[in-house]
């Protein structure tokens, strides 16, 4: 008989990810926090936006009080400083277990989803290139952004709540509320404003790092005491499949042409969103989005996208969003299923 998730047992993983266990070490330090959102400027139903208090209950936005946001900031922390290391790094590592990858001009990096779990968010500058690693268990959306908008350098917190049962997170510089699958601010001064989308892909470590053996892992050294050797979300899609989620969504998420937790790679190219599921390719696809020839490329855990060249070879690496099929949808509600 297949064990099923409760909506118990959710809250119970979301709260062993913020666990009380004390910081450690020299290298948690402090940030300040951002100015208190303003609710004045939104776009989208406030009420959407719902806070997991960890306890088994919610509040929705317009209920919340500023010493409850307060108090819910980073309760799943973010990393601020991150360590890496090569591959030996990763000897506590299946060869199964999935890392979200990212490579800059000079050199690949690898993020344990397994860390990723507890804290969700990696503020980092590569090769000159402010980078924000964004995770949401909740939704299995793996993104990589630039986090530069308008010239300005944003470094981001978690906020604690959830709109579509995804991740919002905050800009520790104007306090606004950015829809982590979208990449879009949702609330604040910065409404409307959109994150730059990076190449970047899931990938199980041995597939990654037999592609990138010079690869930067980040390590435990997170400056927190967690259990990273445990997924807690290892049998979460069979809760999702059941027709259950852990917070509110619309009716776009439950768009039934895959399953909620189908892991789709989705691209979105010249004003056209193609979502294409993971499972179902077998082989190289060339497709066309918006009049650009792509090929997705399947691999170990996930898919590169790439541009096609001329003479039919893979060009440029293209952004894309790796994700549960609901999450997507809800955020892309005129997405494409990709052959």
């Amino acid at each position: 008989m297949v064990r099923r998730l409760t909506a118990v047992a959710v809250v119970a993983l979301l709260a062993a990810s913020c666990s009380a266990d004390e910081n450690v070490g020299n290298d948690v330090f402090v940030v300040e926090a951002p100015p208190d959102v303003d609710l004045g400027e939104h776009s989208v139903p406030l009420a959407e936006i719902v806070f997991d208090t960890f306890d088994g209950g919610s509040v929705a936005l317009p209920d919340s009080t500023p010493e409850l946001r307060a108090e819910l900031l980073d309760a799943i922390p973010p990393i601020d400083r991150p360590v890496y290391g090569d591959t030996s790094a990763g000897d506590w590592l299946d060869v199964d277990d999935l890392v979200l990858g990212y490579v800059s001009e000079a050199q690949a990096f690898a993020y344990p989803i397994k860390i990723l779990n507890f804290h969700e968010i990696v503020n980092d500058e590569i090769d000159g290139v402010p980078v924000l690693i964004s995770y949401c268990p909740l939704c299995r959306s793996a993104i990589v952004y630039d986090r530069r908008v308008d010239g300005q350098v944003l470094t981001f917190s978690n906020t604690s709540a959830l709109h579509e049962s995804d991740m919002v997170m905050v800009d520790r510089q104007t306090g606004s509320y950015w829809w982590q699958v979208l990449g879009t601010a949702i609330v604040g001064s910065l409404t409307g404003a959109q994150l730059e989308a990076l190449p970047s892909e899931m990938a199980t470590w041995r597939d990654w790092a037999d592609r990138h053996p010079d690869t930067m892992l980040l390590t435990r050294e997170t400056g927190y005491t967690r259990d990273y050797e445990r997924d807690s979300f290892a049998t979460y899609d069979e809760f999702l499949d059941a027709g259950n989620f852990a917070f509110p969504v619309g009716e776009a998420a439950r768009d039934d042409r895959l399953l909620p937790s189908e892991l789709v790679v989705t691209v979105q190219l010249d004003g056209s969103t193609v979502a294409y599921p993971v499972e179902r390719l077998d082989g190289p696809v060339d497709d066309d989005i918006g009049g650009t020839a792509v090929r997705v490329v399947p691999h170990g855990g996930g898919a590169n996208v790439f541009e096609v060249e001329d003479d039919g070879s893979d060009g440029a690496a293209i952004p894309a969003r790796t994700s549960f099929w609901f999450a997507i949808v809800a955020a892309f509600p005129d997405v494409t299923v990709g052959p």
